[in-house]
């Protein structure tokens, strides 16, 4: 288990005024998956949503994405069906965010986890948040954004946290650092030109944040995040060999790395972020005022 309890909401999965709708629905992974995808499609999906439709994307929040819903179906539950067209638009994080925040209403630990898809695009690694729960004995990890029907190289329901799989931002980065991987196949997609060294360097820093309950969006920016591989990489070597080492069971790296994240403002979000959103806006976020 980890240093923080991950049956505990934080301020990004809590569902606040809409935790009775959140809680109808089911506690199993494969059930909740379905209900999950009825409620958001993702903004690369290849559906055409005008602006403020595609604003959705920033919501962040739990409750506000519940909020875009039931604003289109008032106090209808979420597991009745929604057109594609209807559904909230998000990302691969917003479909996670929801998976565990209705595990953690169920008392299940969940949390979710940063890196890099194999089983997306041949021979491309692409950027990723899947959902990691705890089964009473170990971790196991479902990306919800896909039917298990959908012909995945990987089975969706448990997906390995290894090479095929998703590999996490911290052991991609330490692959990076010793040669063994081209980082320009490593990135939003390709034909995209954001991706790389620089990239991956950013995705440890998600990696960490996300652990520690700060789910921020993929494309929010804090602490030692830059465009540039710049800065003090001995810093993300340090960050990326705790991670690897608190996910192999090291307790004490968990919880010196836990300590580290929550004091040192390179490695967490301040009370204000920039987001860099795929709408093409660059915005200053106050977290704390949620505006």
């Amino acid at each position: 288990m980890a240093d923080r309890d991950h049956r505990r909401q934080t301020a990004y999965s809590d569902p606040r005024a809409y935790a009775q709708l959140v809680s109808a629905l089911p506690a199993t992974v494969p059930e909740l998956g379905a209900v999950v995808r009825n409620v958001l499609v993702h903004y690369r999906g290849g559906l055409d949503f005008p602006p403020d439709r595609l604003e959705e994307i920033e919501s962040r929040w739990v409750d506000r994405m519940i909020g875009h819903d039931q604003r289109r179906f008032p106090g209808v539950p979420l597991a009745r069906e929604r057109a594609p067209e209807e559904r909230v638009v998000g990302c691969c994080r917003d479909f996670t965010l929801l998976t565990v925040a209705t595990l953690r209403l169920h008392g299940v630990p969940a949390r979710s986890r940063v890196g890099f898809a194999d089983y997306l695009q041949p021979e491309f690694h692409v950027d990723h948040v899947i959902t990691e729960w705890w089964d009473g004995s170990r971790w196991i990890a479902a990306d919800t954004e896909f039917d298990p029907a959908a012909g995945l190289p990987v089975d969706p329901l448990d997906v390995p946290l290894a090479d095929g799989g998703l590999v996490p931002a911290s052991r991609v980065w330490q692959a990076f650092r010793r040669g063994e991987l081209d980082p320009s196949t490593y990135g939003v997609g390709p034909g995209v030109p954001i991706g790389g060294g620089w990239f991956i360097r950013d995705y440890v820093l998600h990696e960490a944040a996300h652990r520690y309950g700060d789910e921020l969006l993929l494309w929010d920016r804090f602490g030692a995040m830059s465009h540039d591989l710049d800065g003090d990489l001995g810093l993300i070597d340090e960050v990326a060999a705790l991670l690897v080492a608190a996910d192999a069971g090291d307790e004490a790296a968990e919880r010196r790395l836990a300590g580290w994240y929550a004091t040192d403002d390179r490695l967490h979000p301040g009370p204000a972020i920039v987001s860099e959103s795929p709408r093409g806006s660059v915005t200053k976020v106050d977290l704390a005022a949620r505006a």
